[in-house]
């Protein structure tokens, strides 16, 4: 375990030495809060409808108004920055050579590739962290309900870490950062993608396992504040696959 915390130490360091950490949350964030902005002025607009016809209209939930749809529109924003985060993580290695270092060290693959995958965790994390300033501030005017607000963030938690994992994957193909990026951008629109075919495949049997690989119809049900277990085995599984393959292509390229 000291060679991997020792492994996610380097990588944390190299985040925030470098400007890609900084970019990534200022695009993030700003792309995030524009969301915010323009569904609360949706939702005000909403409020003052509604109290000239209070007694025909429902009462509004801000999580249905505000939160989840902003929520699974940040998801889109992710699928074009998370490929910054991993693109250098094994592909830098390669190129400048550190990788030989690395893999002749007392380390085993399955810490390196942890390692790598938890300072990636660690920093999308954190930018996570940061977007809740907007709910923290709406707080104050109105009732929240943090149930599932929270329900929200673990589902793009958990679909981050397919994202990472599936980055990692990309990066440990290639030498080339570009070519990492934009190798991961196409497995994650892919993933994304599936969805559409679910619909056009109907009940069929095709249409039933192309629901179940889309990643929205997943996301959809925690941002709707439903935790299910079957969504929770189709993150994790599909992290582990991404974690997985990366193992395997760094293990075939040990031996080279």
């Amino acid at each position: 375990m000291k060679n991997t915390f020792t492994l996610i130490e380097k990588e944390l360091r190299l985040y925030f030495i470098s400007p890609i950490a900084y970019v990534v949350a200022m695009v993030f964030l700003a792309v995030s809060d524009f969301l915010f902005y323009n569904q609360i002025q949706y939702f005000s607009g909403l409020s003052l409808r509604m109290m000239q016809f209070q007694n025909h209209l429902p009462e509004l939930n801000i999580h249905d108004a505000v939160f989840r749809p902003t929520l699974f529109n940040m998801s889109i924003i992710l699928l074009l920055i998370m490929p910054l985060l991993t693109m250098r993580l094994f592909a830098e290695e390669k190129k400048e050579h550190t990788n030989e270092l690395l893999m002749t060290s007392p380390i085993t693959i399955t810490q390196i590739v942890f390692g790598k995958f938890i300072a990636a965790l660690t920093v999308y994390s954190l930018l996570l962290l940061l977007s809740l300033h907007v709910p923290l501030m709406l707080s104050v005017a109105v009732e929240i309900s943090w149930k599932p607000l929270f329900a929200s963030y673990l589902g793009l938690f958990l679909m981050g870490a397919v994202f990472l994992a599936m980055g990692l994957f990309a990066s440990a193909l290639t030498e080339n950062q570009i070519i990492a990026a934009v190798i991961s951008f196409g497995i994650l629109i892919g993933l994304w993608m599936v969805g559409a075919s679910a619909h056009t495949a109907g009940e069929t049997t095709l249409g039933q396992v192309a629901n179940y690989l889309s990643m929205s119809g997943h996301l959809d049900q925690f941002v709707k504040g439903l935790i299910s277990s079957r969504s929770l085995v189709y993150f994790i599984s599909m992290t582990a696959l991404g974690l997985f393959l990366t193992h395997r292509v760094v293990e075939s390229q040990r031996w080279k």
